[in-house]
Order: C-alpha cells, then sequence, then structure tokens
C-alpha cells in the first residue's frame, strides 16, 4: 500500500492481508482499485450522501465509512466494475444508519434537533437557495427519497438506479412518479 492520505487506511498493509489468506498482490490491486474509485468518485458520493442527511460532516463521514469498508472488503466484491454501485450503495445505507442516529438523538436529547439557523444564522444564509427543496425532500419516504437524489442529482439512468438499490426498473420509474408528484404538491408547481 501506498499510504495515500487521500484512501485513509494506511495503517491495513499487505502483512494483514496475507494473514487473512489474500495475496500481496491482491490486497494490493484491491487497494489501487478503491484509491482510484476514491479519486474519480468521492465527490460524488459525498454530494449524494448529502443530499440524502443534509449535513456535510455527516455525508463526509458516511462517505470516508464507506471508503474504509470498501478498502476492507475488496475481495468480496463480485466484480471490480461493481465497485462503483456497491459504494453507492453503501452510501444509502450509511445514510439509513445517519437518518437512524438522528432519530434516536432527536427522541431522546431534544436540544441536538434544533435548526442550524437557529444555532447559527450565518449557515442558513449559506443554503437558503436549497432550502426549499431539501424541506421538499424530507417530505417523501425514504425509498423516494433516494431514488429521487439517485435520478436527479446523481445523475443515474433508471436501469443505474434498480442495480443500486436492488429493485426493478419499473419500481424506479413508479417511485419516481409517485416523487415528483409529493414535489409538485410541496413545491406548489404543476409539473417537475
Amino acid at each position: 500500500m501506498t499510504g495515500d492520505p487521500a484512501v485513509g487506511v494506511a495503517g491495513v498493509g499487505a502483512g494483514s492481508a496475507e494473514a487473512a489468506g489474500v495475496s500481496a498482490a491482491g490486497h494490493a490491486a484491491g487497494a489501487e482499485a478503491v484509491r482510484l474509485l476514491f479519486r474519480d468518485h468521492h465527490l460524488e458520493l459525498v454530494r449524494l450522501a448529502l443530499m440524502m442527511v443534509g449535513d456535510a460532516a455527516t455525508a463526509e463521514d458516511v462517505v470516508q465509512d464507506t471508503y474504509e469498508r470498501l478498502h476492507r472488503r475488496w475481495g468480496a466484491v463480485r466484480s471490480p466494475s461493481s465497485g462503483l454501485a456497491y459504494a453507492r450503495s453503501c452510501v444509502l445505507n450509511g445514510c439509513r444508519s445517519a437518518h437512524r442516529r438522528s432519530a434516536v438523538a432527536r427522541k431522546y436529547a431534544p436540544r441536538l434537533a434544533e435548526r442550524a439557523d437557529a444555532v447559527c444564522p450565518d449557515a442558513a444564509s449559506v443554503v437558503d437557495d436549497s432550502a426549499e427543496i431539501v424541506a421538499a425532500l424530507r417530505l417523501l419516504t425514504r425509498r423516494q427519497r433516494e431514488v429521487i437524489v439517485l435520478r436527479y442529482y446523481a445523475d443515474l439512468d433508471v436501469p443505474e438506479i434498480a442495480g443500486t438499490l436492488r429493485i426493478s426498473p419499473a419500481a424506479v420509474r413508479a417511485v419516481i412518479s409517485r416523487a415528483l408528484a409529493v414535489l409538485a404538491r410541496a413545491l406548489g408547481e404543476e409539473q417537475l
């Protein structure tokens, strides 16, 4: 391993891979594949997570956990070409976990649920343009929000969304239709 700080897993070396029964060459190839995936798609995955959780720090944490998991389990990825789809699935799963943790925090510590603009008025001015869209996205079900963000923010087509979420293309189209209707009502528009 090169110890590249961008990958963030310099402590995992070839020795630990050999102890796990993986050849040093296979481990190096997996580390390189994860490094390239990071280089090419890190920002895209952070943006995806940000649209799902609405908080930059949590989004970055989710994506960092995804890359750590991907690096550790690269051998479990069926095909190296499916690495990005696996990473997207991991990000969405991480966002679901973040939402669950957030719900528990709101239940047991109401002061943590304060809006960011109440705590820091400058933060509200930074996200003022997207606040209405983020509020509308929160009206959607988890599945609807995932599909809409993958379709219109990550710019994935229906088959890619179906593969990422492991649902049928017909289900993706149906979810998009229902979600757009909810968003149109929430944003007061005839059609999105």
